[in-house]
């Protein structure tokens, strides 16, 4: 690895000492770069944010419309202290970017959150050749192989049918931002009435101001209901505990993320149905991920990091941990 990292890890974040700013810090800093707009990557109280475009949109909407954001396009570059920053579409929700840094002909990417597989809002994984390459690992082990979209979107429509048939509400947990644009751009429209949930609902506004297409809902019942069970009902995971939940009468729970590959976590969760689509690299999309940087070194981060490490010292990379705080709040 590099003697002089461009990129290290400091008590606030990771922390470009050459260019005086942190990327995706957990604590409140001078300059943060965002590289997207979940919690566990975006926190309050920088002094300076700076984004993607339309993942400062996403950025105001959570952490307060006073916050001092300078937005910057896919591939637009900045200049500060010597250091050149862009940001390149990393395909995981709208908005999320890997952050490219460079200082005296040496290039880092920290590719943040990321998929190369499609999305029907987030733009396409872009692969940023570099020297060093920062990966996520969030589903860094074998068994985690995407189904087609698709067929997941089939699967869920026909659970859809299947609690109309039992008169049930069909909820569905998917995070709020991100996770349900995808679905809700997925669906089919002619099973019956889609609510969103209001968290999930403030997430579609941002998003349809933010240019992205996205079919209307319908009003989220202001009281539980026991009747009208036709409705599919897109929630968060933290109405999973709710009073709503618990008084809204028959229904089916399912949760949609990678974590359903594996069938115990759906029964330790009590859930109906499980299935498998996440705004993450799986296993291939990782490799793949890594191979098109053309980096020779390698630093994961955040999930299964000494799976893929191993994996990638077999191939011939010089690979390496890099622990974070960084938690799984998109429920992957």
């Amino acid at each position: 690895m590099t003697k002089n990292p461009l990129l290290s890890l400091q008590p606030e974040g990771l922390y470009c000492e050459a260019g005086d700013f942190h990327i995706d810090p957990w604590r409140p800093v001078k300059r943060a770069v965002i590289t997207h707009a979940h919690a566990d990557h975006a926190r309050a109280g920088h002094q300076l944010y700076l984004a993607e475009t339309s993942c400062g949109h996403f950025l105001r909407g959570r952490l307060g419309a006073d916050i001092h954001l300078l937005p910057l396009r896919y591939g637009e570059r900045l200049r500060h202290r010597g250091v050149t920053l862009s940001l390149h579409p990393a395909g995981h929700i709208p908005g999320s970017a890997q952050v490219r840094v460079e200082y005296r002909g040496e290039v880092w990417v920290a590719g943040g959150d990321y998929k190369v597989g499609p999305d029907p809002l987030a733009a396409a994984f872009e692969p940023v050749r570099c020297h060093t390459f920062i990966t996520e690992c969030t589903f860094g082990l074998p068994i985690y192989r995407w189904p087609d979209p698709d067929t997941v979107a089939e699967e869920i429509s026909q659970w859809w049918l299947e609690c109309r048939k039992n008169d049930q509400k069909a909820v569905l947990f998917a995070y709020s931002l991100g996770k349900a644009q995808r679905l809700l751009a997925m669906l089919p429209r002619d099973v019956g009435p889609l609510y969103a949930h209001p968290a999930t609902a403030r997430m579609n506004a941002i998003a349809r101001q933010s240019g992205y297409a996205l079919p209307a809902t319908e009003p989220w019942p202001t009281e539980a209901r026991k009747g009208a069970a036709e409705g599919l009902y897109l929630v968060p995971p933290a109405v999973e505990d709710s009073q709503w939940l618990r008084q809204c009468g028959a229904h089916s729970k399912a949760l949609a993320s990678g974590w359903m590959t594996v069938r115990g976590n759906r029964r330790r969760r009590a859930l109906d149905r499980g299935f498998v689509i996440s705004d993450h690299a799986d296993w291939p999309g990782l490799q793949q991920a890594i191979a098109a940087t053309g980096a020779e070194n390698i630093l994961a981060t955040h999930g299964q990091t000494h799976v893929l490490v191993r994996w990638l010292r077999e191939q011939g990379y010089h690979a390496d941990n890099l622990q974070t705080p960084f938690g799984e709040e998109d429920e992957g």
